[in-house]
């Protein structure tokens, strides 16, 4: 029997997806980091935005590299049937945020 090299091709977006949540993870650590050293928490979003900017550059130009090599092959319809019920997912949850902040700060 001939062993085939499986030449693995993923879906646009994968690599920008994986390292943005790399980077959050990195941010969070980022974020609390700041946070004792300032002593303030408000800096803890500082955080998350400098992890989050990173994840998506190093995604970015892994996912660019991988391109070049023919390696990344658009969505298929379940795909983007499922990218576009994430993105409705985090708008609802978006707005539940904003609501509870003005609700919250309106009770002050």
């Amino acid at each position: 029997m001939k062993k085939r090299k499986k030449i693995e091709k993923y879906p646009e977006g994968y690599f920008v997806g994986l390292w943005m949540s790399i980077g959050i993870a990195l941010g969070v650590v980022i974020g609390v980091a700041i946070d004792l050293i300032i002593g303030n928490s408000g800096f803890f979003g500082i955080g998350l935005i400098i992890g989050i900017v990173i994840g998506i550059i190093i995604g970015a130009l892994v996912e660019k590299n991988y391109k070049k090599q023919g390696k990344i092959r658009p969505l298929n319809k379940k795909e983007k049937k499922g990218k576009n019920r994430a993105i409705i997912l985090g708008l609802i949850i978006l707005l539940i945020g904003v609501a509870a902040l003005v609700l919250t700060l309106s009770l002050m």
